[in-house]
């Protein structure tokens, strides 16, 4: 077990898109950083890429929806450290955007198993690990979709999306993070949506389709401010790349 003055975080859903961006940007800082993947193959891929950059990556097997994956995961991340700084809750599901008069609750319930249960998940394995960092750090990777103060401007793109599923896991993640935030004020816990709420614009991801106007790495600037915050950070916010987002 490794032990030093080296910052760790652990990203969920790393093999790809805003998940890898974020890993590949903090390894930049000289982070270790666990990739987290459902995938193990893309996830091997993934970390080979980032190793060969440079950067001091760990391959972490972890399928948010199960219980016995992230435990699984757990024990990988302990076999490197006695602590975690920062655990960023990126990995998520889409849904299949059905219009709400015909959405059912098995629709919703798979978009929930990975946006809700899934971060709940993760981080209540790990809190263990992250109370015994100095200045542990928890970002929850939301969306401007899952602020009503967003869907309810008919402005918004996001407004004229009819569906369930995908928001409202959303809107309920942003409350799990504040109620976190209160509940456990040593370690900050912080929403954050990949995007320009302000300017109506979101990054390029396979889960839209890459029709996102901004870059990936954009996508992920509001993620890393948020990790790498000190310790008069805040907490219990939600922002975008330009700053706080109303809820």
């Amino acid at each position: 077990m490794s032990n030093t003055a080296q910052t760790t975080a652990l990203v969920t859903g790393a093999n790809k898109g805003l998940g890898y961006e974020a890993a590949r940007r903090l390894g930049e800082l000289g982070w270790k950083v666990f990739v987290g993947a459902r995938d193990a193959d893309r996830g091997r891929a993934a970390v080979g890429k980032l190793t060969a950059d440079g950067l001091d990556a760990v391959l972490v097997p972890l399928d948010v929806t199960s219980d016995e994956s992230v435990a699984d995961a757990l024990q990988v991340v302990a076999k490197h450290t006695d602590r975690l700084d920062v655990l960023i809750n990126n990995a998520g599901a889409p849904g299949h955007a059905v219009h709400p008069g015909e959405a059912t609750a098995d629709e919703l319930h798979a978009v929930y198993d990975a946006n809700v249960y899934g971060p709940v998940r993760v981080t209540h394995a790990f809190l263990p690990l992250l109370q015994a960092a100095e200045n542990p750090r928890v970002v929850m990777v939301s969306s401007a979709g899952g602020a009503f103060s967003v869907v309810l401007d008919p402005e918004q793109p996001v407004s004229n999306l009819h569906e369930l599923a995908y928001s409202s896991s959303k809107a309920a993640l942003n409350m799990i993070t504040v109620r976190y935030a209160k509940a456990l004020p040593n370690i900050k816990f912080n929403a954050v949506t990949p995007g320009e709420t302000a300017n109506h614009t979101f990054a390029a991801t396979d889960m839209n389709n890459h029709k996102g106007q901004l870059t990936v790495t954009q996508g992920t600037d509001s993620i890393i401010r948020m990790a790498t915050i000190g310790p008069d950070g805040p907490t219990g916010t939600f922002e975008d790349r330009l700053g706080p987002v109303d809820w």
